[in-house]
């Protein structure tokens, strides 16, 4: 199995797992269903926070919002404590993105660093490598959808 799959499919694995059920409690298909509507606010008690993949550091949170992480057309938020570094890496999938919280400093390879504010949105490619530091004292959260499989790839070179 390539490197690229182990990460898609352990990235995926840890997005479930953050948001597995407890037992005994009743499924809320409105996660899973694509014909039911659905409304979920960043600070809302009913998300699952779970840790993100070991390439970022600790403090990196994610929670899938609807969808199947392994399978195409996944949104999820990311949420990081104010001053947080995401390290360099890169996506098999594009992903369209909406500030949701605080202020981010955003570097795409080949392209001019921009700040994202609150309620801005954003449109990342595919295979594009990328680095980001919140630069807000408050957390930014970050709601992400992605077109394919969600994935993160670190990437060992510079952004530039």
């Amino acid at each position: 199995m390539d490197t690229k799959r182990t990460i898609s499919m352990a990235f995926a694995v840890l997005l479930l797992a953050a948001c597995a059920e407890p037992a005994g409690e009743a499924s809320d298909t409105s996660q899973s269903s694509s014909a039911t509507p659905l409304t979920r606010a960043a600070q809302s008690p009913e998300l699952q926070w779970g840790p993100c993949p070991d390439i970022f550091p600790a403090g990196c949170e994610i929670a899938v919002l609807h969808g199947d992480p392994a399978q195409p057309n996944a949104d999820i938020f990311l949420r990081v404590p104010g001053g947080y570094q995401i390290p360099a890496h890169s996506h098999t999938s594009a992903e369209r993105m909406v500030l949701v919280s605080g202020e981010m400093n955003v570097h795409y390879q080949g392209s001019p660093a921009s700040t994202w504010r609150t309620g801005e949105y954003a449109y990342g490619p595919a295979g594009l490598p990328h680095d980001a530091r919140c630069v807000s004292s408050e957390p930014c959260t970050l709601f992400i959808a992605f077109e394919g499989p969600v994935d993160a790839i670190a990437y060992d070179g510079e952004i530039n």
